[in-house]
């Protein structure tokens, strides 16, 4: 709601908006008729299978009626065409893997890290080695887990409130 106050025109006649957070959406055709402003925003953004996605529209009301069909086509049309011409960016469930080792195995393991799609959140030394906070794809944690423990000789020490192995 707060990308829309920021970004709403308010000398234009209509703002309206539509967007999708996982399971929840919520459209608003700001005075246009019922059904014929938010709602088609909304279906360009499912019809792109969009989530996690804000679309504003704004009109200036220019003298000429457009009619239920001719607003349907402008809202839907205009956000269908911004969405394709945005770049999309995939949305990955990462989890976060804090893990410590060794000096001896942390240039196996940093390696590796690419094969898991992983990322060095956060690096902290200490006397012993190295401690890494990473963020790996779900569904490449476990294995993830299963190589860092053999890499490391089980010697590795990993934690994780969103995996239990």
């Amino acid at each position: 709601m707060q990308f829309f106050e920021q970004h709403s025109v308010l000398e234009a006649t209509h703002n309206c908006w539509a967007y999708k957070i996982d399971n929840e959406y919520r459209f608003n055709d700001d005075g246009e008729p019922g059904g014929t402003a938010g709602r088609p925003i909304l279906q360009a953004i499912e019809g792109r299978q969009c989530d996690q996605v804000a679309v504003l529209v704004v009109r200036w009301f220019g003298g000429v009626k457009l009619g239920p069909g001719g607003l349907i086509r402008a809202y839907g049309g205009t956000a269908a065409q911004c969405l394709r011409l945005a770049e999309l960016t995939e949305l990955v469930d990462q989890v976060r893997i804090a893990c410590h080792c060794q000096f001896a195995d942390m240039a196996i393991l940093q390696s590796r890290l690419s094969m898991f799609q992983a990322t060095i959140e956060q690096e902290r030394f200490d006397e012993q080695g190295v401690h890494w906070t990473l963020a790996i794809p779900r569904h490449l944690a476990t294995d993830f887990i299963t190589n860092f423990i053999n890499l490391t000789r089980g010697q590795g020490v990993w934690h994780s409130d969103d995996i239990k192995v």
